[in-house]
């Protein structure tokens, strides 16, 4: 490693940084939390909802403590349960499979496309009797393919539950990641483009009545301080949170702009170097939560990079049917062909909002290097 590149670190994330640019509204707002003591309900979660309604165009948003809890309050509010299943991708990340085994039900897996969303094709191939809904996953920022999988809801009548977890802000012919399907599932993670401090996460839905329930099983299944309707759970989003996503919320469409702008420049300057990056869609707005090159010289190239001072990583080297937790769904290698090819050749790029056109351009080149 030369002197020059002894100096320079590109990380994947860069939190520190967003906090200097946000340093005055968040400690004012934490400030005011603490002098009021509302910690718990304040008046910051209502106003939040009402924002994030706002921003999607959804009637309904219920703010909750993560992005797992809203995919699996989503189906307790359905009535999901053991003997049903529910189909989704083996190459998220657990938490979308997790939350199906929570609540009892049996996690169907189907196949992905090229992109790494889910394959409308292989979802309808494994839709039983027993299918209770789908749950495509809006991966790396890209929404799947939403018109056909809505068809095919439509035609077996199944839920569909939009694990948007790393699209907020992203759109599919025109309509907002979330708002397709009978409820849009998000996590507000420190890592995720709308980022808490903490664990955090909310659930949008045009349905009255489901958001209603959901509201009661996030707190305790209360009806009012005294009167339990049903059993719940503690799933409530701490003010100190909202306070801060309200702050994150105004400061999203930037967020988005400059990374849509780092991913603009690495396919200018990746361009004709052996990778490929899937292309977006004319029906697409992708919001690049991540930047993902597939490539089957992955781990060399990753340390290669790394020897450059530049951090990146694997969104996810194991398949969730691969995983030992799995092992009771009987899955073996080879049973998602495509899903196992991507878990060996994908390669997350640093694609964070704080990365400078130089950042991008030595990255570039760096890989220009590594395939020279």
């Amino acid at each position: 490693m030369d002197a020059d590149t002894a100096l320079r670190r590109i990380g994947y994330v860069n939190l520190p940084a967003q906090f200097e640019e946000e340093r005055t509204e968040i400690m004012q707002a934490v400030e005011g939390v603490f002098r009021r003591g509302d910690f718990i309900g304040g008046e910051a979660v209502g106003k939040l909802e009402l924002e994030l309604s706002a921003y999607l165009g959804t009637p309904h948003v219920v703010t909750l403590n993560s992005g797992t809890d809203a995919l699996s309050l989503a189906m307790k509010a359905l009535g999901i349960g053991p003997g049903d299943e529910v189909i989704t991708p083996p190459n998220s990340f657990v938490a979308s499979t997790a939350s199906i085994v929570a609540v009892g039900a049996t996690p169907v897996f189907a196949d992905v496309l090229p992109d790494q969303n889910i394959d409308p094709a292989a979802v309808e191939a494994v839709v039983t009797p027993r299918t209770k809904a789908i749950m495509p996953v809006h991966l790396t920022g890209r929404m799947a393919d939403m018109n056909p999988l809505m068809k095919i809801a439509d035609k077996h009548s199944l839920a569909v539950i939009e694990d948007s977890a790393q699209s907020v802000g992203s759109t599919y012919d025109g309509r907002m990641s979330g708002t397709i399907g009978t409820f849009g599932c998000f996590s507000a993670h420190p890592l995720k483009n709308l980022n808490a401090a903490g664990d955090a996460g909310f659930v949008v839905t045009a349905d009255a009545e489901l958001a209603a329930r959901i509201r009661r099983l996030r707190n305790h299944g209360l009806i009012n301080r005294s009167d339990v309707s049903e059993w719940g759970t503690v799933s409530r989003l701490d003010t100190l949170q909202a306070e801060v996503l309200r702050i994150r919320l105004r400061h999203l469409p930037s967020v988005i702009l400059r990374r849509r702008r780092n991913a603009t420049q690495y396919r200018q300057e990746l361009a004709g170097v052996p990778l490929f990056i899937p292309p977006c869609r004319d029906i697409e707005f992708n919001t690049f939560h991540t930047f993902v090159v597939q490539t089957d010289r992955r781990n060399e190239l990753q340390k290669f990079l790394a020897t450059k001072g530049i951090e990146t990583t694997i969104h996810y080297p194991v398949p969730i049917h691969l995983q030992p937790a799995a092992a009771h769904l009987g899955h073996r290698r080879g049973a998602f062909a495509v899903t196992e090819r991507q878990a060996e050749e994908i390669l997350t790029l640093p694609v964070n909002q704080f990365l400078s056109e130089f950042d991008i351009s030595y990255i570039c080149s760096s890989i220009r290097e590594y395939f020279a």
